[in-house]
Order: structure tokens, then C-alpha cells, then sequence
């Protein structure tokens, strides 16, 4: 191994060619060399439950023989921003990939975020420069991929080879894979979702032979969940492939099947007492999530049989998972619609293991940041002065990290490339299936991530000098003055906030995060009382919002979003709460029941309307679901989202919504 004292970060390329010589020489020990598995999704929840079930043996295995805790997520939990940070040990207003999508240039519409839009080196550019090979594989955000000293298969691999679905032979990854005479070869061992046949496919949820036959679409769930599979298994084998073939002292390979099979299927995991619609979910889809994590766990096994003595396996996720929860809009998952990054937890995993890691130790308040110091450390490079995080040095056997250098900056990054249209669209219908993105989302555009980004950093002054410009060119635009108000706020400029509220409001009346930035403010200033009225009308649009259950269990001692004014209305509210119980789990005949004796009991309790509005809807029961909904605004004129829902039915009765 490379001696601590010589180690230096080359910044021209007389030090390149002598740290590429002194890595060489034969006098010296080999290099150490670092796996990286990433399991996007991964709940530590999750993994701790079913390791002590037995379920998942080689995540056990590395547990007791190295370091294992939580990595804890950043807000906001969007997949391209936490790999990224991960990757570069920088957050993202310093990286600059801020969201999964960003507005293409001159020609309308939006497009998956690329490499060329981040603003620093990655891991991989780092160890590269070093005269360490590398292979990264399916990593966030890596296409088009840069020129390294190894190989790149970049995210876009696997979506190439949707194109003409069925279709053999001819090499589909152009421009996807560096370098490029490695295409062929590494194209051979991607599945497309089609290899995924009956038995495999048998293994995760009950299906018919017939329904493996329907054309490939992201929108259908098993085909989106065929491609899910087959996508982990071919980078998993390409991964192998490129440590085998190329043997890089740095391997950086990304699972993303873990988090679409949990947004496709997790409202199901473990989740008993269903019925209806949700009870036949559960037995066609019911083991999807529990299947996908024992793969995960055979994965971790393939890649822990490729270490030797000077190999480290840092297996990772981005974030955390709330499986089995049903949202309180059944309408949601009712119609298997996702759920997005709203049911994401923070808790993501980290386990290490191998050379220069310590076994049985608990590795405590890790963050996505820390990951690249600790992975240049076990590569025996230092960190960097310019990464935010730290060097996890209580998970390895030598507790004292190299001296930091200034920067690895290279002078420019890479221009944009050219579009790899086909590519987006099937990206972006992917993110679409899975809840990230809305159908009629607009776009932001890259001065808008800025201005998101400098607001998530806590730059507030910055933050909101950018969207007040931004407003002057789109002053209609309801996000961007609720993103102003909260800047404001945090600069401890409440009034100006209120105003900037006001217009949110005036323009998006049915968006909760308005009312519950108004009732922080409200809180802060001492007046309980609206605060509360404020966090009871987040909770009426939005009633998974813990912010404002919290916030309202602040101010007035109780989260309850009605307060009833006798005994009739209590009993009639409780008889409500149940029905919705009900209704989460698919019995909309016994929920329709109690919703009747809430009626009888308080017939101008909003709250009984709006719920009976729900369950008909559920029901297919449209005319009943309208009329609930008008006697609800009728009792409650200001509830916005009631409003919003009853025009949104009254358009689908018209015909002009699907």
C-alpha cells in the first residue's frame, strides 16, 4: 500500500505521471481498492427487521464482520441530488444537480438532469486523476460519461434498450458507455424487460402468462416491474464483468429496482386487514417489496465474493422507505398511482466491511456528504478542503484521516453534450409512473434549481434575491412566491413573507404548504389561535402532513382538525375517522355505513361530506361523490381543496378530464 506520508493530490501532469509511477512500482504493495454498492431506497427500518428474521444473510454477514448505521438523507429526497452528493462529498447548491429534471434549452419542455450539469469532479474523476482505475455503472446523473481511466456505463444504458423492445442484436447504447469499443461487449450482458419471464417474474407478485405479453409501457406495472428487474441484474453483471475484466481499484455500481418496486408496490408491505380492491392488490403484489430486498441481499452476496484482502464493500442507500402505509387518500393507491418522494424516509443504510475497516462497530450520525472523504481515504487519497462531509474514521482501523488538500478541481467541466431525446422520454415516463412527476408539471428551469438549491443550503439573503428576480419575468408563478415567503421568513422577515403568501395563496389556493408556512409564521409571532386555524386547513388538504399535526399539537394541545361542538358532533367525527380507516383498507361498503350513522348523527359536519365524497368516488359512484363534495363547500366555503376536488370531478363528469 501507498505510504501515507507520499501521498499527494497531483495538480499538473508531471504529478499525475508520478503518482501513476509510484502506484506502479513494483517495490510498492498493490493499491487498496473500494466496492461501492448502492441500493437506492433501502429502508434501515426495513433491513433491520428482516436480518433479525433471518432473511437477509450476507447484510448479516457484513454486520457483524465491519461497521454498520444509518446514513441519514438530506431534504429534499430526490434520487439525482442524494447520488450526486454522495458521489462528490459536496451539497447541492456546490454540486448544481438540484432536481430530476431541468428545462431544455430553446426547445420547450423538460429533460433528465446529466453529468454536464454538475459543477464538480465526482469520486471518480478524483481517483482517476490519481492514476486509480475506475468503473462506475447506472450511477445518477452520469450520462453522457466522462472520459476516465476505466469505464462508465452510464445511466442511460438501460433505457436504450427500450427501443424497439423484442428486438436482438444490433448494439443500442450509443454515446452511453466510455469508452465507446466497450459498447458491444458490455451491451451483451443487458437484459431488456422482456428476458423476464413467467418463473422469474413469479417470484415477486402473481400474474398471468397473458399479462407478460402486453407491449412494454412504464405506466403498466408489470411491465415497469420486469424492467426494474432486469435493469439490477444487467448492471449488477456489468459491475462484475468490469471488476473481473479491468480489476479498477474503484467500482461504483447503482440499483435502482429497490426503490420502483417500493413505489409500485410498497403500500403493501406487511399490510393486513385489507379488502376490496387493496385485499386483491395484496394477493397478486402483496410479497413484491420483501422479494426485491432478498435479491438486494444476493447482490451484497455476489459482490462480497469478489473481495480479497485488499478490497473494502461499502454497500449504501439514499434514503429510507415508509412501506405499508396507506395513504389517507385511498384514491391513491386504490388505482396503484404512486406515492413519490412524500413516502420516502430519511433513513437510509451504510455498511462497510474488508481492508481498512473495523468490524463490530455502530457507525453513528453519518451523512451522504461523508461518503466520498471515506471513500478516498480507503483508496489512500486525502479528502478535500471544498467537501462538506467528514471521513468516517470510527469505521476504520486507522482513526487518522490524511491531511486535506485544497481542491481536486479541474479548471473546466465538460460542455453540455448533444440530446439523447429518445432517452429522456423514457426516462421521463418512468419518473412519471413512479409519482416523481407530475403529467403536467412544468419544468424549472436552471436558474430556478439555483434559486431552490441556494434556499435548501440556507443561503437566504442569495435565495431571496433569486426568486424575486425570477418573479419579474413570471410573476403568476405560485411556487416561486411561496419559495420567496419561506427565504423571507428565515431572514426574520415575517411581514414581507405574509405578503408573498398571499400571493401564493391568491394563485394556488388549494396548496397546504401555503397555510402551513402562514401558521409558522403566525406560531412564531405568538398568535395560537390563527396559527391553528391555519395548521387545521394544511390538515384538511393534506392530512399526512406531520408538520402541521405537529405544529397544531403545539398551539392548542390536540391534533384534531375538527373541534366538535357537542357530543353529536364528537361521536359523528370519530365515526368519520373510522370510515376513512375503512376506506384505506378497501371496505367502502362498511365505510359508506358509518358515514351514514356520522350523518345522521351531525349533518352539517364538513368533515362527514367530504369522506362520503371520497368513498363514492372510490366506488364509482360519481353523481354521489359530486353532490357530497357541494354540500361540503356549502358548509365550508374556504376550503380550498374541497373547491379544487369538486371542480376536478365536475370536469370528469363533463368528459374533459380521463
Amino acid at each position: 500500500m501507498l505510504t501515507r506520508t507520499a501521498l499527494v493530490a497531483p495538480s499538473s501532469l508531471l504529478g499525475l505521471l508520478l503518482a501513476a509511477t509510484v502506484a506502479c512500482s513494483p517495490a510498492e504493495p498493490a493499491p487498496p481498492r473500494v466496492i461501492v454498492l448502492g441500493l437506492d431506497g433501502l429502508d434501515a427500518g426495513v433491513v433491520d427487521r428482516l436480518i433479525a428474521e433471518g432473511e437477509l444473510p450476507n447484510l448479516a454477514r457484513l454486520r457483524s464482520s465491519g461497521a454498520s448505521g444509518v446514513l441519514t438523507a438530506d431534504l429534499p429526497m430526490l434520487s439525482p441530488i442524494l447520488w450526486t452528493t454522495m458521489a462528490t462529498g459536496r451539497t447541492p447548491d456546490e454540486h448544481g444537480i438540484g432536481s430530476f429534471t431541468v428545462e431544455r434549452a430553446g426547445e420547450g419542455g423538460k429533460r433528465p438532469v446529466t453529468s454536464t450539469m454538475r459543477r464538480v469532479d465526482a469520486v471518480w474523476n478524483i481517483a482517476s486523476a490519481a492514476g486509480r482505475r475506475v468503473g462506475v455503472v447506472g450511477w445518477w446523473a452520469s450520462w453522457p460519461p466522462e472520459a476516465v481511466n476505466g469505464v462508465i456505463v452510464s445511466d442511460h444504458a438501460c433505457f436504450h434498450l427500450l427501443f424497439g423492445e423484442g428486438q436482438r442484436g444490433a448494439a443500442r447504447t450509443e454515446g452511453a458507455i466510455f469508452p465507446p469499443e466497450r459498447a458491444a461487449e458490455l451491451e451483451a450482458l443487458i437484459r431488456r424487460p422482456d428476458d423476464v419471464g413467467f418463473a422469474e417474474a413469479s417470484r415477486y407478485v402473481t400474474v398471468d402468462p397473458a399479462e407478460l405479453e402486453r407491449p412494454f409501457d412504464f405506466a403498466d406495472d408489470i411491465s415497469h416491474l420486469r424492467w426494474a428487474l432486469a435493469t439490477a441484474d444487467s448492471y449488477s453483471r456489468i459491475g462484475r464483468r468490469i471488476w473481473e475484466v479491468d480489476g479498477p481499484e474503484l467500482l461504483m455500481v447503482y440499483i435502482e429496482g429497490t426503490d420502483s418496486v417500493s413505489h409500485l408496490f410498497g403500500h403493501l408491505f406487511r399490510a393486513g386487514d385489507l379488502a376490496g380492491d387493496l385485499a386483491e392488490q395484496q394477493r397478486r403484489y402483496g410479497r413484491a417489496v420483501e422479494e426485491i430486498y432478498r435479491r438486494a441481499d444476493e447482490l451484497v452476496g455476489e459482490y462480497a465474493g469478489l473481495m480479497d484482502d485488499r478490497t473494502a464493500l461499502i454497500v449504501l442507500s439514499d434514503h429510507g422507505f415508509k412501506l405499508g402505509k396507506l395513504h389517507d387518500d385511498p384514491t391513491i393507491t386504490t388505482s396503484m398511482r404512486r406515492v413519490s418522494d412524500a413516502f420516502h424516509d430519511l433513513d437510509g443504510i451504510l455498511f462497510m466491511a474488508g481492508a481498512g475497516v473495523r468490524a463490530g462497530v455502530r457507525i453513528e450520525g453519518a451523512r451522504q456528504a461523508d461518503i466520498t472523504p471515506t471513500i478516498l481515504e480507503l483508496l489512500g487519497l486525502p479528502a478535500s478542503d471544498e467537501m462538506n462531509g467528514r471521513v468516517l474514521v470510527e469505521a476504520l482501523t486507522d482513526p487518522e484521516p490524511l491531511p486535506r488538500v485544497a481542491s481536486y478541481e479541474t479548471a473546466d467541466r465538460p460542455a453540455a453534450g448533444a440530446s439523447d431525446a429518445g432517452v429522456d422520454r423514457e426516462v421521463l415516463a418512468h419518473l412519471e409512473a413512479l409519482g416523481y412527476l407530475e403529467a403536467d408539471e412544468s419544468p424549472p428551469a436552471t436558474s430556478r434549481s439555483e434559486a431552490d438549491m441556494l434556499l435548501r443550503a440556507g443561503r437566504f439573503e442569495e435565495a431571496a434575491a433569486a426568486f424575486a428576480s425570477l418573479l419579474a419575468a413570471d410573476p403568476e408563478n405560485p411556487a416561486l412566491h411561496l419559495n420567496l415567503a419561506v427565504a423571507l421568513s428565515s431572514l426574520g422577515r415575517d411581514d414581507e413573507a405574509l405578503e408573498a403568501l398571499d400571493r401564493a395563496g391568491a394563485l394556488a389556493p388549494a396548496d397546504p404548504k401555503v397555510a402551513f408556512n402562514r401558521g409558522l409564521i403566525l406560531e412564531r409571532r405568538g398568535d395560537g389561535e390563527a396559527a391553528a386555524e391555519m395548521y387545521r386547513a394544511t390538515l384538511r388538504a393534506d392530512g399526512d402532513h406531520e408538520g402541521a399535526r405537529a405544529g397544531l399539537e403545539r398551539v392548542t394541545g390536540s391534533a384534531r382538525v375538527y373541534e366538535p361542538r357537542n357530543e353529536a358532533e364528537r361521536r359523528a367525527a370519530e365515526l368519520a375517522v373510522t370510515a376513512a380507516q375503512e376506506a384505506r383498507r378497501g371496505d367502502y361498503e362498511a365505510a359508506g355505513r358509518l358515514l351514514d350513522e356520522a350523518e345522521g348523527l351531525a349533518p352539517d359536519l364538513p368533515m362527514v361530506h367530504q369522506y362520503r365524497a371520497n368513498v363514492a368516488y372510490l366506488a364509482g359512484d360519481l353523481e354521489t361523490a359530486i353532490a357530497a363534495l357541494e354540500r361540503a363547500l356549502a358548509l365550508e366555503p374556504d376550503n380550498a381543496r374541497v373547491r379544487k376536488n369538486l371542480e376536478t370531478l365536475r370536469a370528469r363528469r363533463a368528459g374533459s378530464v380521463d
